[in-house]
């Protein structure tokens, strides 16, 4: 079965605009992500999807594979569709272009599932919650799940509800609860995919602004593996200079 890992790359984001171009340690962000993900032992193909011809340049001349995009696109859901109905690929991984530490591993652990069950339609990743702040932060994406490992909700809000627990005590706890965050990582089924940009808005994904809920609306299966290895992704030219040490300090290892 084919995987392929589908990396989209804006040049105009709001906060960091030419972020994938941005150098870290001396090659572009772009290439940090590639680089990582190539290593991923269930992964068979890695392309980049971008509407700017200087991201693409830059991908070509690293060695990258690249697919130019319709610039009119209004999610990154949208961008991956119009590149999968070019490939031959059961699988396709959608990787964030922002996630130069991803860990390849990380990768695995979200297609294995869908390789093992053909009944998924769609996986993910989530981390378990260990910091307070970041259980009641609304920017921290929370994802409960069923004992089968599927998907029962995502919210911004904290969940699910420790109602026997002060703030003090809930603190104490969080290590041992199995709290989750979701980690936006997405492996669909191509047939899946190219029909999921197709689907009107769903009232709890207005309601959340979280994409992945007009699959769990519309009934869709989506698994969720936890993951123990972290993110680190770059939102602002500071994340830029906190991963650039992070690098300097595997690199020391």
């Amino acid at each position: 079965m084919k995987v392929t890992a589908i990396i989209p790359a804006r040049y105009g984001s709001t906060r960091f605009p030419g972020k994938p171009l941005a150098l870290i340690h001396g090659l572009p962000m772009i290439q940090h992500v590639c680089q990582q993900v190539g290593q991923a032992g269930m992964v068979d193909r890695v392309i980049v999807a971008t509407d700017d011809e200087r991201i693409a340049q830059v991908v070509e001349e690293f060695g990258g594979e690249v697919v130019l995009t319709r610039a009119d696109h209004p999610t990154g859901t949208d961008r991956l569709a119009e590149v999968a109905e070019q490939i031959d690929s059961e699988l396709i991984v959608n990787v964030q272009g922002d996630e130069p530490l991803i860990d390849p591993r990380m990768i695995d652990q979200a297609v294995a599932p869908l390789l093992e069950n053909e009944q998924l339609m769609m996986g993910t990743l989530a981390s378990r919650i260990d910091q307070f702040d970041d259980f009641y932060n609304p920017n921290v994406v929370k994802v409960v799940r069923a004992l089968s490992g599927r998907a029962l909700y995502f919210s911004r809000a904290p969940i699910p509800c420790p109602r026997d627990l002060d703030s003090e005590q809930l603190s104490e706890a969080l290590p041992q609860l199995g709290l989750l965050r979701h980690i936006g990582l997405y492996v669909y089924r191509r047939a899946l995919l190219l029909e999921y940009p197709t689907w009107p808005k769903t009232p709890l994904e207005n309601l959340e602004n979280l994409e992945q809920l007009r699959a769990l609306e519309r009934g869709i299966g989506l698994h969720v593996a936890v993951t123990e290895f972290s993110c680190h992704g770059v939102d602002t030219p500071a994340d830029l200079e906190r991963v650039s040490l992070l690098i300097a300090e595997e690199k020391k290892n």
